[in-house]
């Protein structure tokens, strides 16, 4: 495959080099979509902060109770089999509860983020709500995104269309101006002989 690769390039690269360099650049510039795609607009406009908030409270309420749990078998357990046990759930624990702590933090500056944005694009709650809800956001921004990638699409392809024409115009170009030249062929032959006496 590397092989033939190489000498399809070779052979464009020498024939035809500025077909070459137009196909390699279009390669090059392969475009990413600039906004955030359409499926993930969507999947955020189905969160609500309050079920976060809500789990969050939830597994706070759950490593309290491992906690406790943890607690009586502390208390139960012999001094020989206590130990490896006992270390492992506190460093267990204090690692749940740094994690549960950063994970509320991050939650509340999400949804300060959140605020901030929704007050910089002036949207204003709904009548008896008291902030802008995720799905009221990022619903008009689903649409928009969708939206624009569909023109996006159209664009680059007309873009693909017009370079493959001008590496198609370069091409007759390049054929009109052939490296090589081809003569017109002469006959020799007996029939050739023949045809001249007759």
């Amino acid at each position: 495959m590397l092989k033939a690769v190489t000498i399809a390039e070779a052979f464009c690269h020498t024939l035809f080099p500025t077909i070459f360099e137009i196909l390699m650049r279009m390669l090059e510039e392969q475009c990413v979509f600039p906004l955030p795609e359409p499926q993930d607009l969507f999947q955020a406009s189905q969160m609500k902060f309050e079920d976060f908030q809500k789990d969050l409270r939830k597994l706070k309420k759950d490593l309290k109770a491992c906690e406790v749990e943890a607690g009586k078998v502390y208390q139960v357990s012999s001094k020989e089999h206590i130990q490896p046990f006992k270390e492992n759930m506190e460093q267990f624990i204090i690692q749940a509860k740094i994690d549960q702590e950063a994970e509320e933090n991050s939650l509340t500056e999400t949804h300060k983020c959140f605020l901030e944005t929704t007050a910089y694009f002036f949207m204003k709650p709904k009548i008896g709500e008291k902030e802008v809800s995720p799905n009221v956001f990022f619903s008009i921004w689903h649409e928009f995104s969708s939206d624009f990638k569909d023109f996006w699409k159209k664009e680059n392809k007309l873009i693909l269309q017009e370079r493959v024409k001008e590496a198609e115009e370069v091409c007759r170009q390049k054929k009109g101006k052939s490296l090589y030249k081809i003569k017109p062929r002469h006959d020799s032959g007996i029939k050739a002989k023949i045809s001249m006496k007759t």
